[in-house]
């Protein structure tokens, strides 16, 4: 009992006259914080895990110098920011992120962005790759990641491990998740998304029976066998209406796992490398795995075509399918101290801006500008994400200076740039024309500092645009 509960019954003892509202508010706020303080308990309970990823090969070439959760997003974070802050909202404070690719700007950013007091437990700690006299191999998929670094997380005195992915855009309370997975006495709960007959061929998809018990996958089927994966979702909470239009599930790559059944898992079968493919596919006969239902905006970003698309949706009014602007689960980074933006006669319409940026007589439209991004008089930028700076050059404020031999960090004088995605520390010389011209696809164009990604212009972070460029 607790001690609301406690002092009610001693209030219900003396007898004491309440207002029958009076009574009711109290009871309920009994079982409030009675649920509370179990949901609490059970999330303190819970190590979290972050998948960073593999070489970000489908991210390339954002992926060139960083690892896949370091890619910035939405003008000042980055994509480990979301998992990390999803945990931190639950009030999951214990957390690894596992990495094997070049994971230098990934360390700075979490030792930077996530210091908790010393009075805590807490900690956003990074597992580098490493090989060791047990094991020379380098992580061989996201089960093997986990498995090499069982020897330290099997010192924790915990119930669960949370598995998160590194590159999804989403907002979830994890609470519920693992409350889904305590009341269901799951030893493997997924959190799954319902999706419709158009889109479930590019998924891994299961079915459930009518307790919610996950008793069959499909990787990305079609025709008949797609047909064959249909589930009455309503068991998961959907509405009739919604079932219908929606009679597919689809794995999001997020897991709940008991302890030691992980742990009895990756030691059974040491040749299993990869949770979605064969470690919990092959343990439905053996195990209860339970689906988890999240109806809410989920996007994979781990492509060049998603991320843009991602990016550019946050401008989108009057509500995008994820919003930052959430007070009660705000999504944190690191604090940079910049100073706020100045915007010099410039037309900005359906964007973002970073702190930072200096823009002067421009045009942006349908855009995401990053942190310190400087666009110089006469620029034209449409539909494009600009990651912005580290660093500001010489004097911040100088006049624009074309007549220069050397590009200067930013966007020079009187460029356009649409459709691209513009890393970062990028020098942009004036009169450029960053526009696909010749509606290109694919291409690889490392030496002049661009590739082109499904039509998508990709200039390279430190790359050097010279005046006059059209690409």
């Amino acid at each position: 009992m607790s001690y609301v509960e406690k002092q009610f019954a001693k209030l219900l003892e003396a007898n004491l006259p309440f207002p029958p509202y009076q009574v009711s508010q109290t009871v309920l706020h009994c079982r409030w914080e009675l649920k509370g303080s179990q949901e609490k308990l059970r999330v303190k309970r819970v190590l979290g895990i972050i998948l960073g990823g593999g070489a970000g090969t489908r991210l390339y070439p954002l992926t060139k110098l960083r690892a896949k959760p370091a890619v910035p997003v939405a003008g000042k974070y980055r994509l480990i920011d979301i998992p990390v802050s999803n945990c931190i909202n639950s009030e999951i404070f214990k957390i690894y992120v596992l990495t094997q690719f070049n994971s230098a700007s990934l360390n700075r950013h979490i030792a930077r962005a996530y210091n908790f007091s010393g009075f805590t437990e807490g900690f956003v700690e990074v597992l580098a790759a490493q090989q060791t006299l047990e094991n020379l191999n380098w992580f061989q998929g996201t089960a093997d990641a986990v498995r090499q670094y069982l020897w330290l997380l099997e010192e924790w005195d915990v119930d669960e491990f949370l598995i998160l992915s590194g590159d999804h855009l989403y907002r979830m309370d994890y609470r519920h998740f693992v409350n889904r997975h305590k009341e269901t006495g799951a030893d493997i709960t997924l959190s799954v998304i319902p999706i419709d007959e158009r889109r479930a061929s590019d998924f891994g998809l299961m079915k459930i029976d009518g307790a919610g018990r996950v008793i069959d996958f499909s990787e990305k089927p079609k025709g008949e066998a797609l047909k064959k994966m249909q589930v009455d979702t309503t068991v998961l909470g959907l509405t009739p209406e919604q079932a219908k239009e929606q009679p597919y599930i689809a794995s999001m790559g997020i897991y709940i796992f008991k302890k030691d059944v992980l742990i009895n898992l990756l030691k059974e079968s040491p040749q299993k490398t990869d949770f979605g493919k064969e470690i919990i596919p092959d343990s439905a006969k053996d195990y209860n795995v339970q689906a988890y239902l999240f109806d809410d905006y989920w996007e994979d970003i781990g492509t060049i075509e998603a991320f843009y698309h991602a990016n550019l949706a946050l401008t989108q009014q009057p509500r995008p399918p994820f919003s930052f602007y959430d007070e009660e689960a705000p999504i944190y980074t690191r604090a940079r101290y910049l100073p706020p933006s100045k915007l010099l006669n410039c037309q900005i319409r359906e964007s973002m801006i970073g702190e930072g940026c200096i823009l002067k007589d421009c045009r942006i439209e349908h855009s995401v500008l990053g942190v310190r991004s400087r666009i110089e008089a006469g620029c034209v930028i449409q539909d494009t994400l600009i990651m912005g700076a580290d660093f500001y050059e010489g004097f911040a404020e100088r006049q624009s200076e074309c007549e220069r031999k050397a590009v200067s960090l930013g966007i020079g004088a009187n460029t356009t740039v649409r459709g691209a995605i513009v890393d970062k520390n990028a020098h942009i010389g004036c009169d450029v024309k960053i526009i696909n011209k010749d509606n290109v696809q694919e291409a690889e164009r490392e030496s002049q500092g661009f590739y082109i990604r499904s039509g998508i212009v990709v200039i390279l972070k430190n790359a050097v645009i010279p005046d006059g460029t059209v690409i």
